[in-house]
């Protein structure tokens, strides 16, 4: 028996990168999986490759109401939700004092009003039955991972935008572990690092992505990606299977009696071995 056998996950922004090993990895695992992504191909290839029971959701999450047809559509197929981890974002770094209203909003929206608004939409499919588990004498323990960053615990120049986002979504964390503790529901966060992903990679003219038919231009510069690696102890950035390793755990059961934490998944960069 696998251990996570009959267990029902989302995992948002679950097409590359980060997400996509996570999804892997809780498939490996016995879970069945939601993958979502902007690009409803890109989607639908990543779950033809990820073995096991797949469901797919293409759409953007920082529309109101999309957060909660997803949840529907898994509620529909599956009938449950055991797992929610809420990955999906991306960047738009500058200066504040060059960034605009709208590139500061679209990083709250995505990475923090959007994990709000995915909490409150499986929030019926896991108190709910929680209540009945209780009522019998049962303890059935559901996950909640919210992916944050060092650049939210700890800041990060060019990134006020991203950092207040990914600050934010560790207070909704916290306070969701008050709210939802009684449930037995655990929710924690991961901060990574430095973790090789289209966010971290070259910012050239090739390593963009289109929202809403505007291209976004993703990585950080060349300069920045050679000192990364002398300011991280274990000498490396991470690789995306690392970091679903750290999402891996918050979701497994010997994570039972972690609750309402940040993890630092960093190899030690930024002071990443301390909270």
């Amino acid at each position: 028996m696998a251990l996570l056998d009959d267990k029902v996950a989302i995992v948002t922004g679950s097409a590359r990168g980060i997400g996509r090993a996570t999804a892997e990895l809780l498939a490996d695992n016995g879970a069945k999986v939601l993958i979502n992504d902007l690009d409803q191909d890109v989607a639908a290839q990543t779950a033809d490759e990820i073995a096991g029971d797949t469901l797919v959701f293409a759409g953007d999450l920082t529309k109101p109401d999309t957060p909660e047809q997803l949840v529907q559509r898994v509620i529909e197929e599956w009938g449950r939700v055991d797992i929610l981890i809420n990955n999906a974002g991306y960047t738009m770094d500058a200066v504040i004092h060059k960034m605009s209203d709208e590139a500061f909003q679209r990083m709250l929206d995505i990475h923090t009003v959007v994990p709000f608004r995915m909490c409150r939409a499986v929030a019926p499919h896991m108190r709910e039955p929680a209540k009945k588990e209780r009522e019998e004498g049962r303890e059935v323990f559901r996950k909640i991972v919210n992916v944050s960053s060092v650049s939210g615990t700890m800041g990060n120049a060019g990134q006020a935008n991203y950092s207040s986002g990914k600050s934010g979504v560790v207070g909704l964390t916290k306070t969701l572990a008050k709210e939802w503790g009684q449930f037995k529901i655990n929710v924690n966060a991961v901060a990574f690092g430095y973790i090789e992903t289209r966010l971290t990679a070259s910012k050239d003219e090739s390593n963009t992505m289109e929202i809403g038919g505007e291209k976004v231009q993703l990585g950080i510069p060349d300069n920045l990606r050679q000192m990364a690696p002398m300011l991280i102890p274990l000498g490396r950035p991470g690789t995306t299977e690392e970091a679903a390793g750290g999402i891996f755990l918050l979701c497994s059961p010997w994570s039972n009696y972690i609750h309402g934490q940040v993890l630092n998944v960093t190899g030690g960069h930024f002071g990443g071995m301390t909270s």
